[in-house]
């Protein structure tokens, strides 16, 4: 189940990459409300699902980190966080609510590079 399920895309102004792939790609995107962040969700029309969401970190000065985020889908979130935190990986953006889909969060694995957990609730709020 540790499997890639859905990719995120990282923008200093997610609206502007919303309309830089639609127009590339032809992917539908709309505005996620009740984000803790700006979060454009992406319908590729059949390919994975995934989104464009505001930088949660900064980009590092010395290496660049722009790339595409990973997010894994997991059974227990917080046992996979715990298990992060435990072999060096630590918080970039704490867990939290994507209401009515899942639980999320953003860790850096141990060479700083940023991917996202999250795990299915349709109950999240």
């Amino acid at each position: 189940m540790n499997d890639p399920r859905y990719f995120e895309l990282q923008a200093e102004d997610p609206a502007r990459a919303a309309r830089f792939y639609a127009a590339v790609f032809g992917w539908d995107t709309v505005r996620a409300e009740g984000m803790p962040i700006e979060y454009w969700r992406v319908d590729t029309r059949g390919g994975i699902e995934g989104a464009i969401l505001q930088r949660p970190v900064p980009v590092p000065q010395e290496s660049g980190t722009n790339a595409a985020v990973i997010s894994m889908q997991v059974e227990d979130y917080d046992a996979t966080a715990t298990a992060i935190h435990a072999n060096g990986g630590r918080d970039a953006r704490p867990k939290f609510a994507v209401p009515g889909r899942c639980w999320q969060g953003y860790f850096l694995d141990t060479d700083g590079n940023t991917f996202g957990v999250f795990e299915v609730d349709p109950d999240a709020r």
